[in-house]
């Protein structure tokens, strides 16, 4: 079948995408740089990628003999106040684009939304179900809880409140009753449903065997991971406070913490139906999912994180814009050194942040990541997805992957903390010498306050990373 895939560069399409090409189909895959194109897919056979905005549709077309259409795209933790919005925006331009085509069935994947008081969240999911909706083809949809896989926002976040707090001190909302899923069976419910002549026009909950609540999953965790944890929950905290404890002790966004506490105060139950008999799938448990989800950590095979969304950051825009560094009106610091050993040079630099730290000074990194969540920054728990590969739209600590090229030996960032300006870390090899180059593109008084404050910490902090990066 010929298949159009919205969503590319997120955790669900991501995966989804190598499972359909297993299946032979062809796909025309959306999106909205192309330079974030995933390596895992870019060179796959039978795959088309086309540059698509769907929050500006203005001059775009679609390929006209699709056949089915995944509708894969989520603004929830682009802004806390306004994502409503742009997920209807969203899916009338997408309806508006597919009803021009040949397409005959939609697939759309949301929450569970069975609840009389529902969350934002899970209303505007609500919300794009409806609006997608249409006499032109046949829409079916998947309505989700949380969904636990290696990178996913639920289980990166239950595994820092568990890894990190011996004792918890928590909200109500730990209370709450919901129905897990695992990643690998929300996938099979995707793939299988293609084509399906009986899921026209119909829509389906779709959960693992077990109601959890988070306490419950939360100590299920610690007992697959070995740990005894102790939790006491608190009926005062109120919301904002929740999202700020959830902000603190986990690796989230302000703004998806605050979206995420919105609706893990909804319980989460799924209606019954035939959808597991009819796919022929049987879901895995909550203790199941998490113990694959180690496996896939362990191999260091993850094949996409939340984290990988450009709205995790601080910016929404294409990473191409910010690829060329300005020239003018900037401060700059630029080292280089001769190379010893090259392999090795490259080795390091595709290893740096995470676990593997910044070689030097780790200390100073940081207290500028805890400097920066005080201020509502991402700080460096994101870490990066893969130990030793790097990729464009990777996150890095709290750095943004623009470019990262083996063959020409060069490799961008752009800077996602909180920062008066702009601000770019690159490291090229020309003519075997390392090139390193810190760049800030100040804004206003401030900007340029806050360079010369820093100015005195890079002498040492530069000089002992360009150091480790050349010396075995």
């Amino acid at each position: 079948m010929k298949i159009l895939v919205t969503g590319t560069t997120g955790y669900i399409a991501k995966r989804l995408i190598l499972k359909l090409i297993n299946k032979g189909h062809q796909l025309t895959c959306c999106v909205r740089d192309l330079n974030r194109i995933p390596e895992e897919i870019k060179h796959q056979k039978n795959i088309v990628f086309i540059k698509v905005d769907f929050l500006n549709t203005k001059d775009t077309c679609l390929p006209k003999d699709i056949d089915a259409a995944y509708y894969l795209i989520h603004s929830m933790s682009k802004t806390a106040s306004g994502f409503e919005k742009l997920e209807k925006i969203c899916a009338e331009n997408f309806k508006f684009l597919v009803e021009k085509t040949s397409c005959k069935q939609v697939i759309y994947l949301s929450g569970i939304v069975n609840d009389s008081s529902l969350s934002k969240h899970l209303q505007s999911r609500f919300e794009v179900e409806k609006t997608l909706q249409s006499k032109q083809y046949a829409l079916t949809t998947f309505r989700a809880g949380i969904i636990v896989g290696s990178g996913s926002a639920s289980f990166e976040i239950i595994r820092d409140i568990v890894e990190k707090l011996p004792v918890m001190i928590t909200p109500k909302w730990l209370n709450t009753k919901t129905q897990p899923i695992a990643i690998r069976d929300v996938l099979s419910f995707l793939e299988r449903s293609v084509g399906s002549n009986e899921l026209y026009n119909k829509s389906y909950d779709i959960c693992g065997p077990e109601v959890l609540t988070y306490k419950e999953m939360l100590l299920e965790f610690g007992k697959v991971r070995g740990l005894r944890r102790y939790i006491i929950t608190l009926p005062v905290l109120t919301p904002k406070l929740s999202s700020y404890w959830l902000y603190f002790v986990t690796s989230t966004s302000f703004t998806l913490a605050q979206a995420l506490v919105d609706s893990m105060k909804v319980e989460v139950i799924a209606k019954e139906s035939r959808i597991n008999e009819i796919l022929k799938i049987n879901p895995i448990t909550y203790r199941s999912a998490v113990q694959l989800a180690f496996q896939k950590i362990k191999q260091n095979t993850i094949v996409s994180s939340w984290k990988d969304a450009i709205s995790s950051g601080v910016f929404d825009d294409q990473l191409s814009d910010h690829i060329k560094i300005p020239e003018f009106g900037c401060y700059k610091d630029l080292r280089i050194q001769k190379i010893k050993n090259e392999p090795y040079t490259i080795s390091k630099i595709w290893s740096i942040g995470g676990k593997n730290g910044w070689y030097r000074f780790n200390w100073l990194w940081r207290f500028r990541g805890y400097i920066d969540k005080i201020f509502g920054g991402v700080g460096l728990r994101r870490g990066r997805t893969h130990d030793t590969h790097l990729e464009a739209g990777d996150p890095l600590d709290f750095w943004r992957v623009l470019l990262a090229d083996k063959k020409q030996k060069h490799l961008l960032l752009f800077a996602e903390m909180k920062l008066p300006g702009e601000a770019w870390l690159e490291f090229k090899i020309i003519d075997d010498s390392l090139h390193q180059r810190a760049v800030f593109r100040p804004k206003g008084v401030w900007g340029r306050l806050y360079w010369y404050s820093v100015l005195p910490f890079h002498a040492f902090v530069f000089k002992g990373m360009l150091h480790a990066l050349i010396n075995e």
